[in-house]
């Protein structure tokens, strides 16, 4: 059986371990019907090879896999959180419905043991956000990267996927799935009995997701939502004044509000920046969903700013109100309310030179920001919209395309920052390598009980111990490189030198 995974982030290498991990379980299987099409789909027959083995290859446009998933652990990689499950899955919104299974096969706290299976050690900071001891993204993937390859995963590093070769037969209709790639040696075709797609988003296209997968699979009639920024800033048409002298300043203990779909008000405290287009950070991330979708409605949104928190509003006119002698009001505002540096910036920027207390005082409980745009969807840290769950069967099979299977931010959810995303990610690539086991008639084993167990940079293999030591090669923060490590020969006591190049091929 050949299984192609098309995407090195979490979600295609998290199939890959599934795969791996299950793969010496079979039972019988039993013909799966896809319910678009009118003929029988012995996807069985395709996915079950003689000797119940399962070769994976992996294939990647990028020199080297995760480069994203390192880029989100460069100021502390924030794997998932430990909030109460409900508060957890309300986060996924309105996919809440599709995203709940694969949680609940596959959640926050397996997610805490499965890191700690690599003998990376996880806590759970002040704010309930779940982090690695060392904090970096770095020495999980290169322990995840070495089981994968002694699990027997093959990486394809720089093979770019331009699509199916339907010139014999149709795609859906295939004894096998025949896939072209483009690579420095020239184009390539290869045959799959299946095909787990993990192309990512449409946001941050140096590191690899780009969207690019968009028209290849519509030109097949694949039901795809368009492809919209999430967890990004917006755009304020700020005065040249305020901008020169603002822009970068984080705007720290505030709360921002705004409408929901339905009209109903949505509150969140935190911190935000002020930047030369307009604002973003964590707090503007939490409420860009429906931010973006009120400017796409109605062509601007309405973002409020609480710059008093704790203050009541009576408190805060009482304190504007209060007489202030020969003061100026900056001095004035800044002692009574504590308004002072980037919010009663803010409050020039929005009110002008207003001195009315009632007018202030209302301003610093409820001050009204106009977002015009959403930044460009490169910019954001994640993307909405991509393929629809309606377009897949409960395995996150395409109903239209029997024998391939999406998984992790292609699909079309989104959440806010907080390891969420992370989370739905590896918990969709989980469940697209089950659902290709499944229809395969191969029993998933409980336990990956053939993996071995890696603590603080140590494997046991066979009584022999591989002491490992990494570093890695940094050269632009949006281009990471590959890896350099020294690894004890498992067959003996000398040391040999591998090294993990650019194109992800061990040396």
């Amino acid at each position: 059986m050949r299984v192609a995974i098309i995407g090195g982030g979490p979600a295609g290498l998290m199939a890959a371990e599934t795969l791996a991990t299950h793969s010496h379980s079979r039972e019988s299987g039993n013909p799966v019907r896809s319910p678009s099409c009118n003929q029988m789909v012995d996807l069985d027959s395709r996915l079950r090879g003689n000797d119940g083995e399962i070769r994976i290859d992996l294939y990647d446009a990028m020199p080297s896999v995760g480069r994203k998933f390192l880029l989100a652990g460069k100021g502390g990689l924030n794997l998932t959180h430990s909030e109460e499950r409900e508060a957890f899955l309300s986060r996924y919104g309105s996919r809440r419905a599709n995203i709940e299974p694969l949680l609940d096969a596959f959640g926050a706290d397996d997610l805490r043991t499965w890191a700690e299976g690599l003998g990376i050690e996880t806590f759970v900071g002040s704010s309930g956000r779940v982090f690695p001891r060392e904090m970096k993204a770095a020495p999980l993937l290169r322990a995840w990267l070495h089981r994968l390859r002694e699990a027997g995963v093959n990486f394809h590093m720089r093979h770019r996927w331009l699509g199916w070769d339907v010139t014999q037969e149709p795609v859906a209709q295939a004894s096998s799935l025949r896939l072209f790639f483009t690579t420095p040696a020239g184009d390539k075709t290869i045959e799959a009995d299946a095909v787990i797609l993990a192309l990512g988003g449409g946001s941050w296209a140096k590191l690899g997701s780009n969207g690019a997968w968009v028209p290849l699979l519509q030109q097949h009639g694949i039901d795809i939502a368009p492809l919209k920024p999430a967890n990004c800033g917006f755009d304020i048409a700020w005065s040249e004044h305020f901008r020169s002298r603002f822009a970068g300043q984080p705007l720290k203990t505030v709360v921002a509000s705004c409408l929901d779909a339905e009209g109903n008000e949505i509150h969140r405290q935190g911190e935000c920046v002020i930047t030369e287009t307009g604002i973003e950070g964590s707090l503007i991330y939490a409420l860009a969903a429906p931010l973006r979708d009120r400017i796409e409605a109605e062509g601007s949104a309405r973002l409020q700013l609480d710059l008093a928190p704790g203050k009541s509003l009576e408190r805060v006119t009482a304190e504007v109100a209060h007489p202030r002698g020969s003061r100026s009001l900056s001095s004035h505002l800044q002692s009574r309310v504590g308004i002072t540096g980037v919010k009663a910036g803010l409050l020039r920027e929005v009110l002008g030179p207003e001195t009315d207390p009632a007018k202030l005082a209302t301003a610093i409980k409820a001050l009204p920001l106009q977002l015009i745009a959403p930044r460009p969807l490169d910019e954001a840290i994640s993307t909405a919209g991509g393929v629809r769950f309606e377009a897949l069967d409960e395995h996150l099979m395409l109903r239209d395309l029997p024998g391939v299977y999406c998984a992790g931010e292609m699909l079309d959810w989104e959440a806010p920052t907080g390891g969420y995303l992370l989370t739905a990610c590896f918990a969709s690539g989980r469940a697209a390598g089950l659902g290709v086991l499944s229809s395969a008639g191969i029993s998933p084993a409980l336990q990956p009980q053939h993996f071995p167990r890696v603590r603080g940079g140590l494997t046991r293999h066979g009584g022999h111990v591989q002491a490992a030591q990494f570093r890695q090669r940094r050269r632009d923060p949006r281009h990471l490189g590959g890896f350099v490590a020294a690894l004890a020969h498992p067959g003996g006591g000398n040391v040999r030198a591998v090294g993990f190049q650019d194109d992800g091929v061990q040396r």
